[in-house]
């Protein structure tokens, strides 16, 4: 089930911890500012040579509010496959609006951009009753629909029931060209119970990592991560009033992924998904160690700069997935369900040093003096910090 982790401390603002907040017109630019992971990736470099333009990303989730500003002339025509009957459009929880604003949210107002502004999103809600049969549906028609990235901020237990009715969807996704991103899950301190669909194969499990490389304490672990990237202190719209969340959760490290595999889709667009994937793991920032691959860090942390900017990465074979290739090296014992489950998952990774090499300059980034956790109140913006969940639903 979800897990939303509200710390609202808005009458902390009133203390000294808040003096230094900006006036309602420097809204937009203090947002912006708190959008680490798109400095650290040095997106604005980036989109000079790519936006996403020509790209569409599935966003199969909760679905997509289309009056949020920041999503208005973004999304395509999707479609509701929850059996609710409230539309596509219509998102009750606010988690498909947040990943796809974090994907393709453009600049409006005071609101967070996206990493990739030039694609557009395709919402598909399955969220209700009958939800993984309504998720493979999905699966199904955005890879029907030409979408070359479907983004699953979202697992169910890694249970048999759930691999029987995904994996022939997740199958027919890849075989028309698809590229999917899957959430490993939050329960990295609590467990480190495998989710689907990220621990099927041929979904990219993405893994997420804070401001220092770190790991996360919460992102879940095991073979099934392929890559990592930015998962704490994400920046994104809570509702559909003026609300902001600042977010730790793999759901929005996959949005990064997915975004990334966007831009880097737009700049090659001959490419085929198995080729997108090939440069994102040849050229994503390795563990420290350098061991790949790594059970928190997968292949290592995205970065599209490499890419776009330093034009690295050999594409190789159309169609051959480098994923499943790897995998089917492992030894057999390196299954989700083998992970040790403990409960001590984020002690173990803070002590295993699992964090990216500082050599490859990844992120370039100072962490502001004063930063509150919790709530703040910034021109005028409610900002609340909670913890995304992979829902099982």
């Amino acid at each position: 089930m979800r897990r939303n982790q509200f710390r609202l401390a808005a009458l902390a603002c009133l203390s000294a911890l808040c003096l230094g907040l900006l006036a309602p017109t420097a809204a937009a630019a203090d947002m912006r500012s708190r959008q680490w992971h798109l400095d650290a990736m040095k997106a604005e470099r980036m989109w000079q040579v790519s936006t996403g333009e020509g790209v569409t990303v599935a966003v199969i989730d909760s679905g997509v509010d289309s009056s949020v500003p920041e999503m208005r002339g973004q999304l395509l025509s999707g479609k509701d496959f929850s059996g609710k009957g409230q539309g596509v459009n219509h998102d009750n929880e606010g988690h498909g609006t947040s990943m796809a604003m974090i994907i393709a949210g453009r600049r409006s107002g005071d609101g967070p951009w996206g990493l990739a502004p030039g694609s557009k999103v395709l919402p598909l809600k399955y969220v209700g009753g009958y939800g993984l049969v309504n998720m493979a549906k999905a699966i199904r028609y955005a890879a029907d629909q030409g979408a070359k990235v479907i983004n699953i901020s979202r697992g169910r237990p890694a249970v048999k029931e759930a691999q029987v009715e995904l994996q022939p969807a997740i199958d027919y996704a890849n075989k028309k060209g698809s590229l999917i991103f899957a959430g490993t899950g939050n329960d990295g301190d609590n467990g480190n119970a495998p989710v689907y669909p990220a621990s099927l194969p041929g979904v990219v499990g993405i893994g997420a990592v804070d401001k220092s490389l770190k790991v996360a304490e919460f992102s879940t672990y095991g073979p099934q991560v392929a890559l990592a990237a930015p998962g704490v202190s994400i920046p994104t719209r809570c509702s559909a009033a003026l609300r902001y969340c600042v977010e730790d959760g793999t759901s929005d490290a996959t949005a990064i992924a997915s975004a990334s595999a966007a831009l880097i889709w737009s700049a090659h667009p001959k490419w085929t998904n198995n080729q997108v994937l090939r440069v994102m793991m040849e050229t994503a920032g390795k563990p420290e160690d350098g061991k790949v691959p790594s059970k928190y860090l997968g292949y290592g942390i995205v970065r599209p700069r490499k890419v776009l900017l330093d034009k690295e990465g050999d594409p190789g074979p159309a169609d051959v997935n480098p994923l499943l290739t790897a995998r089917s090296t492992a030894s057999p014992s390196q299954t989700p369900q083998s992970v040790p489950n403990d409960g001590h998952a984020g002690r173990a990774q803070n002590q295993s040093g699992q964090t990216a090499n500082s050599d490859s300059d990844v992120w370039p980034i100072i962490v502001a003096a004063g930063a509150v956790a919790g709530a703040a109140i910034i021109g005028g913006l409610m900002i609340a910090r909670r913890r995304r969940a992979q829902l099982n639903s």
